[in-house]
């Protein structure tokens, strides 16, 4: 019984779906759902170089790595309140 439960306990494990923070490379929707985002939004992220991608053939990734360090970045204070 015992092997039974740690056998189905390794299978849970091992076929759980991979959490996007856990992964190297994200694809745009898992960014745009990381982050709470549109894909307009995604696009102007882009387009300003705020957040660089790699595009192979018509997928664009997104280093995991490069958006926690755009997460860190400090915020311009908004003095028009």
């Amino acid at each position: 019984m015992n092997f039974k439960s740690d056998l189905f306990k390794e299978l849970k494990t091992f076929l759980a779906p991979e959490k996007p923070a856990d992964k190297k490379w994200l694809r745009s929707n898992e960014v745009r759902k990381l982050l709470g985002i549109s894909a307009g939004t995604l696009q102007t992220l882009r387009n300003n170089r705020t957040l660089s991608f790699t595009k192979i053939g018509g997928t664009m990734y997104y280093s995991m790595e490069e958006i926690n360090k755009v997460l860190q970045f400090p915020k311009k204070p908004n003095i028009l309140k």
